[in-house]
């Protein structure tokens, strides 16, 4: 099978790859590009945790063939972290208030919740809850997430005034 040439922005760092014409952005993100963070869960975009940014919206990974992402910009869980090792706000929030247990939905979770108050710097609960609708958690009850992603409201917007 002929391989296409893709060439994007990952975690802003331009990237050219070459993948089969039916391999999916999240194989691609995963195997290609060696960022494991995203999660492999459902696989038919039920479960969110495969959530990136696409052009600043979040989308599954596993329903976006790796070829329309050519000429795009992708922004995965590990995009979060800034380049000196300094963690986001929600990532910290999640330590903070022990919103992660096992883990595996946290990455997808994360991107939605920072593509949430990247347009809504105040949401309200229902926003928040609304936002992270398609990301299943099967650990807990999303409180603890609800109210880490409250909590990184404020300090994104401090981040964002400095």
């Amino acid at each position: 099978m002929k391989k296409l040439s893709v060439s994007c922005t990952v975690n802003g760092e331009l990237l050219d790859f070459e993948v089969a014409p039916n391999r999916s952005l999240l194989d691609a993100l995963r195997t290609e590009m060696g960022l494991t963070g995203t999660k492999k869960g459902c696989d038919v975009g039920e479960c969110g945790s495969c959530t990136i940014l696409l052009n600043g919206q979040p989308i599954n990974a596993c329903l976006v063939l790796a070829a329309e992402a050519h000429g795009t910009e992708i922004t995965t869980i590990e995009g979060l972290q800034s380049p000196d090792g300094t963690l986001h706000p929600l990532q910290e929030c999640f330590m903070q208030c022990g919103a992660a247990q096992c883990g595996f939905c946290t990455p997808g979770i994360l991107v939605a919740a920072k593509a949430l108050l990247d347009i809504n710097p105040t949401p309200m609960e229902e926003d928040i809850r609304f936002a992270i609708a398609g990301n299943i958690c099967r650990c807990t009850g999303y409180t603890k997430i609800v109210d880490a992603i409250a909590a990184a409201a404020p300090a994104m917007q401090e981040g964002a005034a400095s």
